[in-house]
């Protein structure tokens, strides 16, 4: 059975006359990087699966993005009864390939958790930065974001999943006065679009990439029982309606290969690969900061073993500083119908070491679909020359799989148990509402001990004075309500005693006699 291996590469397609001569992609050289461009419907999608089978074989795990659906057919083998079989039979036999057909061991993935395991990360784990270019922000959104992300490290506070990065906000809202003189301005316009930034995120879906369990990149990094590479297949058909996300959560991932890994140089072949479709996406927009970023991890991330191969239309969707860096090369057919698109094709006819057979950019124009101009390095790391390559045929199916066929396959996988099921522990949402519930128990309970306290000190105030009785009208007064019995009456209250009341009676008495 054919295993796509030559023993030191990949092999790719026949070139030369006839196409008879082998074009290999050398496993010493995997991790110097690869592009693989052309326009639509030119045969991008089985070169990409293509080199994915051969690293399977020779032992090197494979991440890619299936952005149309049609990669997932990875998982099953190609059949004789199929529509392509004859096509690919004789394209077999002009290379001189022996065509076979059989299955890679594939694990699948998806951010949403509906078509494989669940892709999660903690939102400290993403950081400032790519959460930034995430949101979209402003450099003043940006700034606030580093803030809430540098207190969070210093109080303890763990940012696992959006609600935790939203009650951090808050947090650092409330204590815009308190932090100012230490971090600058903290309006609250900025938290305010922040969080704006944040609601449009989770609608999307976003929220469920951000929890625990975490992806352990290890679990990508495996071989199969027959020491074949694990194909790791990212859904990425929904997540494409979120192109900023999708350019991310891939960016995020080549960091922490990047962070995770340690150096091993240039190994016998390549540790991880790595295949980034639609990479236009990743640079469409970006900041430069963003854009170095991908440049630095691009550069320095080979010497840890992992190889990136870009997959886009144009070779000028790339930058020119990675496309430097780029030393594998497949470019299939590219359309010059404008001004701007000869001048792209010519540029990218420019890249490439020159055969003297023919014309490099005639070739890129007129190469039929399942052809390609291909470029790979040689064994002492030169760019070898260009050649006009029939691409071979793939092993596994070319096409989708049913979903009953990739639920079984998910059934079947063993990470299921380690990531199917989402893990809520306690983080910085549930400690800051705790520190809220337990601030306003303890300010209801010191306004009930005050009003206690204002109850009580009530009891022991000196008496009030009793108001005066009504006045009686006019002409209703008994005698006894004379003026001198209530000057009598008056004066007995000052005198207190009965003494004093018995001098009261007799001068009253006096009083009325001489009357």
């Amino acid at each position: 059975m054919s295993t796509g291996l030559t023993g030191a590469g990949i092999f790719v397609g026949g070139g030369g006359e006839g196409y008879r001569q082998p074009q290999e992609l050398l496993l010493k050289a995997g991790n110097r990087h690869g592009l693989i461009a052309g326009a639509t419907g030119t045969g991008k999608t089985v070169t990409l699966q293509v080199l994915a089978e051969g690293f399977s074989a020779a032992g090197v795990p494979v991440f890619l993005a299936d952005v149309k659906g049609d990669l997932a057919g990875l998982a099953a083998a190609g059949s004789e009864t199929g529509p392509l079989h004859e096509a690919f039979r004789k394209r077999a036999a002009t290379i001189g390939h022996d065509l076979s057909y059989r299955a890679c061991p594939v694990t699948f993935w998806d951010l949403f958790g509906e078509q494989g395991h669940p892709v999660r990360t903690t939102v400290t784990e993403m950081g400032p930065l790519l959460l930034a270019r995430l949101l979209d922000l402003s450099e003043a959104q940006e700034g606030v974001l580093n803030i809430a992300f540098h207190l969070a490290d210093a109080e303890g506070l763990a940012l696992l999943d959006l609600a935790d990065l939203r009650a951090m906000l808050v947090h650092v809202g409330e204590r815009a006065a308190e932090l100012k003189l230490r971090y600058g301005n903290i309006s609250a316009e900025s938290v305010g679009a922040i969080q704006r930034q944040l609601l449009i995120l989770e609608n999307q879906g976003a929220a469920q990439f951000f929890g625990e369990p975490a992806l352990d990149l290890a679990d990508m990094m495996t071989l199969a029982p027959d020491g074949r590479g694990r194909v790791n297949i990212l859904a990425a058909d929904r997540l494409m309606s979120s192109p900023r996300l999708y350019a991310t959560f891939l960016l995020w991932l080549l960091s922490e290969l990047f962070e995770d890994l340690p150096e091993v140089g240039d190994p016998e072949r390549p540790r991880f690969v790595f295949f980034f479709d639609e990479a236009h996406l990743l640079f469409d927009d970006a900041p430069k900061a963003l854009v170095d970023k991908v440049e630095q991890v691009a550069r320095l991330i080979r010497s840890k073993g992992v190889g990136i191969y870009f997959i886009t239309q144009n070779p000028a969707d790339v930058p020119e500083d990675i496309l430097g860096q780029l030393g594998n090369r497949v470019q299939h057919a590219l359309r010059a119908f404008t001004a701007r698109d000869q001048k792209d094709l010519k540029r990218a006819a420019e890249t490439y070491r020159p055969n003297p057979r023919f014309d490099t950019e005639t070739a890129i124009r007129e190469v039929g679909t399942g052809e390609a101009v291909t470029s790979f390095l040689e064994p002492k790391g030169v760019p070898g020359m260009v050649e006009r390559t029939l691409v071979r045929p793939p092993q596994s199916r070319l096409g989708p799989l049913a979903a009953g066929e990739r639920a079984a396959l998910r059934a079947a996988s063993p990470l299921g148990a380690k990531y199917d099921q989402a893990v809520d522990r306690p983080s910085a949402f549930e400690i800051l509402t705790a520190r809220t519930q337990k601030a306003g128990a303890e300010a209801a309970a010191g306004g009930a001990a005050a009003k206690l306290e204002f109850n009580r000190a009530r009891r022991f105030e000196a008496p009030q004075p009793q108001p005066a009785a009504p006045r009686r009208p006019a002409g209703s007064a008994s005698r006894s309500d004379s003026i001198a019995e209530v000057f009598g009456k008056s004066l007995a209250r000052q005198l207190g005693s009965k003494a004093g009341q018995q001098i009261v009676r007799g001068v009253l008495g006096s009083l009325f006699k001489a009357r």
